[in-house]
């Protein structure tokens, strides 16, 4: 099988390619990816020279590009995107221009070249927000999108499932939580802990800390993409999460007790406009259809996640750009 794969010099699509070329051999990946600030081809160094993987520098909203790259693909795993909520806060243009622009010229390259088989990559924050005690979403919770990056992706899903109904085109869509592991961009709130404490700063924590995420263990997600890449059903939603409810304190209090330091390195700043409280994932189809669950318990992942960021500083150390050092450091303004 040939695969197109946008996205794939970031975290997520970076950990795909790595498990898919792992567990099929045989098949072949091109991986389109603009390399904007979160593309790293680092990420891929070990496969760079394997036969079967190629990388085209490009764009997705590239309509003559994606078109040409399509011609002999069998599958488009569809990663791309920007995916900051704090960066579609401040400026959303390039969420609408990617999420939603780029995501309709691959459809329509799918659906002009055979109707290619086509996986589409959502999250979870297309629901919007939730309380304590309420249902945890499934794939026909409706969508309440609260950010421009959530609202983004949530129009994009719809473009996805339009085209299934419209034109027949075979697609899946996952919507999953919160991800973490290696490879992840260091504005994230996992790896941003973690190389915080690596280099002496503090955390910075949105509000009071309360906000409840279900975080997946990158392995376990991707685990699930291919599940619905080959056994889900075609127009079909499945929701993958990872079981995991937690706090954003109780996480940094998790991380600080791993590596090993005291919760004076907390350092509460003013809480993001917007900020949903509570993400949780039912994930009963995915397990009842494809026979998929998570397999990391967060304890565990989170350990992997530490140990690797540890072992691995020459990849983040060149991440820490002048222009990130403020975030890094912990140094925000109007800070509690």
């Amino acid at each position: 099988m040939r695969l197109l794969v946008t996205g794939g010099a970031g975290f997520i699509g970076s950990n795909f390619i790595h498990y898919w070329l792992k567990n099929n051999p045989s098949d072949k990946i091109v991986n389109l990816d603009k390399l904007t600030y979160a593309g790293n081809l680092d990420n891929l160094k070990s496969i760079e020279n394997n036969k079967n993987y190629s990388f085209v520098k490009g764009d997705i909203c590239d309509a003559a590009l994606v078109n040409a790259l399509v011609k002999d693909i069998d599958l488009i795993v569809h990663f791309a995107a920007e995916s900051h909520v704090d960066r579609s806060i401040n400026n959303c243009d390039e969420f609408i221009k990617t999420n939603i622009e780029g995501t309709q010229i691959l459809l329509e390259a799918a659906k002009n070249n055979g109707l290619i088989r086509f996986h589409h990559i959502s999250t979870d924050e297309v629901f919007g927000s939730i309380k304590i005690g309420d249902k945890k979403f499934t794939e026909s919770t409706p969508y309440d999108p609260r950010s421009p990056y959530s609202a983004s992706k949530a129009a994009s899903d719809h473009l996805v499932r339009a085209y299934y109904h419209t034109h027949k085109l075979p697609i899946t869509i996952s919507n999953c939580s919160n991800n973490y592991g290696p490879y992840q961009y260091p504005e994230k709130l996992i790896p941003l802990c973690i190389i915080n404490l690596l280099t002496g700063k503090k955390l910075p924590l949105y509000g009071n800390g309360d906000n409840i995420r279900d975080w997946i263990f990158v392995d376990d997600h991707i685990r699930g993409l291919e599940m619905i890449i080959k056994r889900g059903k075609i127009g079909e939603t499945y929701c993958l999460g990872g079981d995991n409810e937690i706090t954003n304190l109780e996480l940094i209090k998790k991380i600080l007790s791993t590596m090993g330091f005291g919760e004076e390195m907390i350092q509460f700043v003013n809480d993001r406009p917007g900020h949903d409280f509570r993400y949780a994932i039912d994930f009963q189809k995915a397990e009842k259809e494809l026979g998929w669950k998570p397999i990391y318990n967060f304890n565990e992942g989170l350990e992997k996640t530490i140990n690797w960021y540890k072992q691995n500083p020459e990849w983040w150390e060149k991440l820490i750009k002048p222009a990130d050092a403020k975030a890094m450091a912990g140094e925000v303004k109007n800070t509690k």
